[in-house]
């Protein structure tokens, strides 16, 4: 079941090297192309490493890489080499150009050119060698360097196979043009006329489980589009185009699009079925979490990945009780990994469930998908899946019955913490102490206050009086007793969680702008709350960070315990709006967006929390995933928020009230979705317009 996904796309670039992806495939070299043994480089498929060596010289000596260039298409780049000089000459004469698709193993396109008047004869090979390696040992640095691998000489073919137990894994190295194959190279002697060239063709096949795999591009048939080449042409062509005179923020939205076209992945099963992965390149996968987050945020862009969202979960949602992997009937996963040994890290199993916060999420998505027009024959077969989620909220999801969700790992493999700050010392107390499972995190009773909220209209819309009392009353219940238990008076803060006696956990976090975001907070305190949001010890000028300055956990170089996140302050922005507090949620915003530019228009992962006026630019954090689903998508929200637009298909009405900064107007987007047609959205200083509105519909401008 898990084999049957494909991941088509990703990033032509990341630090320090480039990095390719198509389908389950994924390809990390430095910038020459050259695939490191011993780095954490390599050609994936389907989480496993096919190779770990591929390096092309020239007479025995390495290229010096001149250049890499990438297209529009996130699956290829060629790479530019150049050799030593001749003996008697003070430039090189000989330039290498390779160019290299990847998609389901890997194909490339050699040539070498003489540029000199003169005859040159030279040898060219290439260096391969595999060590089948898991994704997760490649990534923690766990590789057994001793794994037996036989290679071979077949038909012409350099064969690499894994000698192990589990599934049969190789990689066959197929050239043309008359090569030279040993069991470690693949090479020919070239005799180049003055001015001449020479062009070869290297196809890397990969063999998971006995199948073999052929690369989904192949050079000599340019005419020929594949399917992720249509699939990422349409998403071009449906994109929302925004139009500015800001030209970085113009900038920005055009590569969150791209970006997020590139990481979507699609069923073989059934190709309408889309959905996104986490990030390039270690969490090309499915994340219950992110992919929730993401697609909701990504709704007036594209409704697709929402219900593919929804679908796949669904397809995946908890049935029985299974400590290893965490299952639970109703719960929602966490991970689903591709490859054949995933279940080694993942607790026994390709999917693992410890996360606390998907499965609300999962009905907060169903009702705002409805809310923009998706049909209720779409959703009703979900309805189901939501109430089992519910019922998981209200059984294993609150352990001890006293209303709050909580979180507390089955196995010792899992992950310690299970809301989204999941390292395991990203939840703390002000004086820095660890909190100790079971938790209550604040944002996870948000976002069960929303799911509770979100199943009455969902009720509504189907004249479930019943079910609108009911599922309205467990709202209501759960507001007052999180305003109860979680407010901090002595602080003026809600606390970031409940740890396992109950004790508030009384650091002050970016948590509470989620609480802003889901409604749970109360209208009296949400002053407060907007106050710590935007104070120095909060504020960066980049955006808000996850930990307050003077909190004792407080590095703004750690992961969650200082950092900035892109998709965090863009849930905080729209919580701060939600309740009115509009200048602040402009302050968020334009410093997200602004932090945006100074990354290419790129925003990763997390960045460093330092502030401001301390450093000219955002400081990256190094191991930040760039492009990551929620990161990208986090622009898009960011402009919803400004725009104030909330549409409600069901209500035939659509609230378009901006209040968007003087230096991004006039502002234009054209294409975004509403109900089943696209409309057209202008802004200016003193009004704003939306051409293309549906008939029947009403606008509101307040």
């Amino acid at each position: 079941m898990i084999s049957g996904w494909s991941y088509e796309g990703g990033p032509p670039a990341s630090s320090g090297g480039v990095t390719l992806v198509a389908g389950t495939t994924f390809c990390i070299s430095d910038v020459g192309g050259t695939i490191r043994p011993g780095s954490a480089t390599g050609l994936f498929v389907r989480d496993t490493r096919f190779l770990s060596g591929w390096a092309v010289t020239l007479d025995g000596e390495p290229l010096e890489p001149l250049a890499v260039t990438a297209g529009a298409d996130p699956f290829a780049a060629t790479h530019l080499g150049r050799t030593k000089p001749l003996p008697g000459r003070a430039d090189s004469s000989v330039l290498v150009e390779v160019e290299r698709q990847v998609g389901d193993g890997m194909c490339h396109r050699l040539t070498v050119r003489n540029l000199s008047g003169q005859p040159v004869d030279c040898t060219l090979a290439i260096q391969v060698s595999a060590d089948f390696a898991d994704l997760f040992e490649v990534k923690e640095g766990l590789v057994d360097l001793g794994a037996q691998v036989r290679s071979s000489v077949r038909g012409g073919a350099l064969w690499m196979e894994r000698v192990a137990d589990g599934p049969f894994l190789a990689t066959a190295v197929v050239a043309d043009s008359d090569p030279v194959v040993d069991q470690e190279s693949v090479s020919w002697r070239l005799s180049l006329p003055p001015r001449g060239r020479w062009v070869a063709k290297v196809e890397v096949d990969v063999v998971i489980d006995g199948v073999r795999l052929r690369p989904s591009h192949q050079y000599g048939a340019a005419s020929m589009k594949t399917p992720p080449d249509v699939r990422m042409s349409e998403w071009r062509t449906t994109a929302i185009v925004l139009t500015t005179p800001d030209v970085g923020l113009q900038h920005t939205l055009a590569r969150s699009i791209e970006d997020i076209g590139s990481l979507r992945i699609f069923d073989r099963r059934d190709r309408d079925r889309v959905i996104v992965a986490a990030g390039a390149p270690w969490f090309m996968a499915i994340f219950g979490r992110d992919a929730l987050l993401t697609s909701l945020m990504l709704l007036p862009l594209d409704r697709d990945l929402a219900l593919g969202t929804l679908r796949t979960l669904a397809e995946f949602q908890g049935a029985r009780l299974d400590e290893d992997t965490e299952e639970q009937p109703g719960r929602i996963a966490h991970e689903v990994r591709f490859g054949p040994r995933a279940a080694a890290a993942l607790s026994g199993g390709n999917v693992y469930y410890g996360t606390v916060d998907a499965t609300p999420l999962f009905v907060v998505l169903l009702e705002e998908l409805h809310r923009f027009g998706a049909p209720l024959a779409d959703l009703a077969p979900l309805l189901p899946h939501a109430d089992r989620a519910l019922q998981w909220i209200e059984s294993h999801g609150d352990r001890d019955g006293d209303g709050f969700v909580e979180y507390g790992r089955s196995t010792p493999r899992g992950l310690v913490n299970q809301g989204w700050k999941d390292s395991f010392d990203g939840i703390n107390f002000a004086d820095g102490r660890i909190a100790e499972a079971p938790i209550a995190l604040s944002e996870v009773q948000g976002y069960t206050y929303a799911a509770y909220a979100a199943r009455a209209r969902l009720a509504e819309a189907m004249g479930d009086v019943e079910g609108v009392l009911r599922w309205a009353e467990k709202a209501a219940t759960l507001k007052t007793a999180f305003n109860e238990h979680f407010w901090l008076p002595e602080r003026g803060y809600y606390a970031e969680g409940l740890d396992r006696d109950k004790t508030p956990i009384d650091a002050l976090t970016s948590n509470i702008g989620h609480c802003l975001w889901s409604g749970i907070v109360d209208d009296d305190r949400s002053g407060a709350v907007a106050e710590h949001l935007l104070s120095p010890r909060m504020f960066t000028g980049w955006g808000v960070r996850t930990l307050a300055s003077d909190m004792g956990a407080y590095n703004p170089m750690s992961y969650h315990n200082g950092s900035v996140w892109p998709h965090d302050n863009a849930l905080v922005a729209a919580g701060l709006m939600r309740y009115g507090y509009v200048e602040e949620a402009k302050r968020v915003a334009t410093a997200v967006l602004d932090a945006a530019q100074q990354f290419g228009g790129r925003l990763p992962e997390l960045f460093c929390g330092f502030d401001r006026d301390e450093f000219a630019e955002p400081v990256p954090y190094p191991t930040s995933c760039s492009p990551q689903a929620w990161a990208a998508a986090a622009p898009i929200h960011l402009l919803r928020t400004l725009l104030r637009f909330e549409p409600s298909v069901p209500t035939g009405t659509v609230r378009l009230a901006p209040v968007v900064p003087s230096r991004y107007l006039p502002m234009t987007l054209d294409n975004v979705r509403l109900a089943d047609t696209r409309v057209t959205l202008q802004v200016f200083e003193d009004h704003a317009e939306m051409l293309g509105r549906p008939e029947g519909f009403s606008l509101v401008r307040e």
